[in-house]
């Protein structure tokens, strides 16, 4: 971890080009190995900013920083009582939307972004997450469902900059993130413009059995699906002679 401070602060010093401030950064670890113990990981995201002038002393800078997971199409269905009991009576498509998602930022956002250079860079969930469905109750209940299980978070005021040089924050990854790349960025935010960018992504994966069972699952359905069999024939086989013993 030191040695990848000290190279950011050595890039710092290196001279550039035109560009008046460049972000430069790294994380913590770029790989995530998801095994039947996993409860989590935390990415610490961290970095430098490079200027071949003073720091600016006219308005402040701001850090916001983004982790989006890997994308799904999601099947929202509404339920409806009839004749006493609940049952699903609509079912929309929402498209492609990340299974992850979460925004860390120096200061609070509106304060950081105005709506046009967010609408323009899709920062925050409101302009990432299907903003043309904005107000249809499928896209509204599928954001909810997300934040309830911790899976799209606003942080804001929670990444640290100092002397506005240095900064800081941390990524929680949930036990249930799913398997894929999660594309990480980064803005340098200056009188509401963004100024630079940087990208990199966090590669989750599977290991072990997990990852041979979701191997078979999708590549030999068949061979999963009698195995799956299989397992609850004997499983309920096994549970039937127990109770016969006892019973004795």
């Amino acid at each position: 971890m030191m040695s990848r401070i000290f190279a950011l602060l050595l890039l710092c010093l290196l001279p550039f080009g035109a560009q008046a401030e460049q972000v430069v950064a790294a994380l913590s670890q770029t790989r995530v190995s998801v095994n039947a113990n996993f409860d989590g990981s935390e990415i610490l995201v961290f970095g430098a900013v490079k200027r071949d002038k003073p720091v600016p002393t006219d308005s402040p800078l701001d850090v916001i920083i983004t982790v989006a997971g890997p994308e799904q199409v999601e099947t929202i269905r509404r339920k409806d009582r009839r004749f006493g009991i609940w049952i699903n009576v609509e079912a929309q498509v929402i498209g492609h939307t990340p299974t992850f998602y979460t925004v860390a930022s120096t200061r609070p956002i509106a304060d950081i972004l105005p709506p046009l250079t967010d609408s323009l860079w899709k920062i925050t969930a409101d302009k990432r997450i299907l903003p043309a469905m904005r107000g249809n109750p499928a896209r509204e209940a599928l954001i909810e469902l997300r934040q309830k299980d911790d899976l799209y978070r606003t942080r804001e005021g929670e990444v640290v900059l100092s002397a506005d040089t240095l900064f800081d924050t941390s990524i929680a990854l949930p036990a249930n993130i799913v398997e894929g790349a999660y594309a990480t960025r980064i803005f340098l935010v200056r009188d509401g413009e963004v100024i630079d960018s940087y990208g990199t992504s966090i590669n989750v994966q599977k290991v072990g059995i997990e990852r041979w069972l979701y191997n078979l699952a999708y590549s030999q359905a068949l061979i999963y699906g009698l195995m799956a069999l299989a397992i609850a024939a004997l499983s309920g086989w096994a549970a039937s002679e127990v109770f016969r013993l006892i019973r004795r």
